[in-house]
């Protein structure tokens, strides 16, 4: 009897843990000359800090990932003519980061 009820307390707390809250942000890698935008849109190590740091900002507890998206990868949310990111002859690129909670 203590057997099933360890097995189902088990069973129970995994099932809880693959339903953990995720969301997608994706957002303008816009270099401001710091740096940090470099570390999101290179996959360098520096970038983990950065993105944890965007998540917890919007209340979740870490970046499982983070990576940078072209913009044939985020359909409809950004004009195709590009106008409204391009200042100057410069574009921005996007950068993608997945949260937890």
């Amino acid at each position: 009897m203590r057997l099933l009820v360890a097995t189902a307390a088990i069973a129970a707390l995994m099932l809880g843990a693959a339903h953990a809250e995720k969301r997608l942000f994706i957002i303008a890698n816009q270099a401001d000359g710091y740096g940090v935008d470099n570390c999101l849109a290179s996959g360098a190590p520096c970038g983990r800090t950065v993105a944890n740091s965007y998540c917890r900002s919007h209340e979740f507890a870490q970046a499982l990932s983070f990576r940078k998206v072209d913009r044939d990868d985020i359909t409809g949310a950004i004009p195709s003519d590009g106008s409204s990111s391009c200042n100057g002859g410069r574009c921005d690129h996007f950068v993608a980061i997945e949260c937890t909670r």
